[in-house]
């Protein structure tokens, strides 16, 4: 039962130590060695997303509720998951935000016409790329929504004496598959489409707000226990 929770513990610890190696790392990377460096960082750093659904996916299987209620989480993340999680148009609004940003902060290069080459300097095609993958992510997200929904609305099943409570539970683990599917998919087509320098900020951004999220929820739950 506690397995996913120690887990989580160290994979947590272990981003921590990859963002602290991506927010270091040269930036722009300005010989060959530092560009193979960042790009090293960054498949390191999806990797470790993947093993994290990948043993994610398997504790789904074994006890589905256990990852509903996440005892390895603050109050405060849990009131902010979507199917045991984070949402995948998260993504396209932390891109905005970090672009506009970086924009800000460096408009007068771009008014001169450098180019900063961070997440603030999206070309053109790759921000109708962004939307495209937004209007794309949108829909599954709403399709997984109205599976939860219908998944929630026949949980009434569950007291007739004729309800499967094992295929009720199968079809719960599905949803959760799909949304789990949904964030990876989501989380490395951005960084597929992003240079690797861009991907780096990215990754740290995402990380950076997972921590404080998580930094302010155990502040919440401590203070509500000694009060």
């Amino acid at each position: 039962m506690n397995s996913f929770n120690e887990f989580y513990e160290t994979w947590f610890d272990h981003l921590n130590q990859l963002v602290q190696q991506l927010s270091t790392a040269p930036k722009p990377p300005t010989t060959e060695e530092q560009h193979k460096h960042l790009d090293d960082l960054v498949s390191q750093t999806m990797t470790h997303y993947a093993e994290y659904y990948r043993v994610k996916s398997e504790s789904v299987e074994r006890d589905v509720f256990n990852i509903f209620t996440a005892p390895w989480a603050s109050t405060l993340e849990r009131s902010l998951h979507w199917i045991t999680g984070w949402r995948p148009t998260t993504v396209f609004h932390l891109v905005y935000t970090e672009s506009s940003i970086m924009f800000e902060s460096n408009i007068m290069d771009i008014l001169r016409g450098l180019k900063t080459g961070d997440l603030g300097d999206l070309s053109p095609s790759q921000f109708r790329r962004v939307s495209e993958m937004q209007c794309e992510t949108v829909k599954e997200e709403n399709k997984i929504t109205s599976e939860m929904s219908a998944w929630q609305d026949g949980a009434t099943e569950l007291l007739t004496s004729s309800s499967d409570f094992d295929l009720m539970i199968e079809r719960l683990v599905i949803v959760v598959h799909k949304a789990d599917d949904l964030r990876f998919r989501t989380l490395k087509k951005m960084v597929d489409m992003l240079t690797t320098r861009q991907a780096v900020e990215f990754l740290v951004a995402a990380a950076e707000l997972q921590f404080g999220v998580r930094l302010w929820g155990r502040n919440i739950d401590r203070s509500r226990v000694t009060a």
